[in-house]
């Protein structure tokens, strides 16, 4: 992962956090459960990178859903 990709994810990280009322360190534990960090925000950083921060999160948020880590 270089730079500007972690600089993506954490950022993401607290974005999630503050919209769902969560610590980051919260956030991080689910998105690490589910491989979200990897397998979403990593693999596909060239597109998310492009897209509003409340589009992301509502995505993570539906990721997360499918597969089955609640919030």
């Amino acid at each position: 992962m270089n730079k500007e990709t972690f600089s993506f994810v954490i950022y993401m990280i607290h974005a999630c956090a503050n919209k769902w009322g969560k610590l980051p360190s919260e956030v991080y534990h689910l998105l690490s459960k589910a491989d979200c960090i990897d397998k979403f925000l990593v693999l596909h950083f060239d597109v998310l990178h492009t897209q509003s921060t409340s589009y992301i999160v509502d995505d993570i948020k539906e990721y997360l859903e499918v597969r089955g880590v609640n919030l």
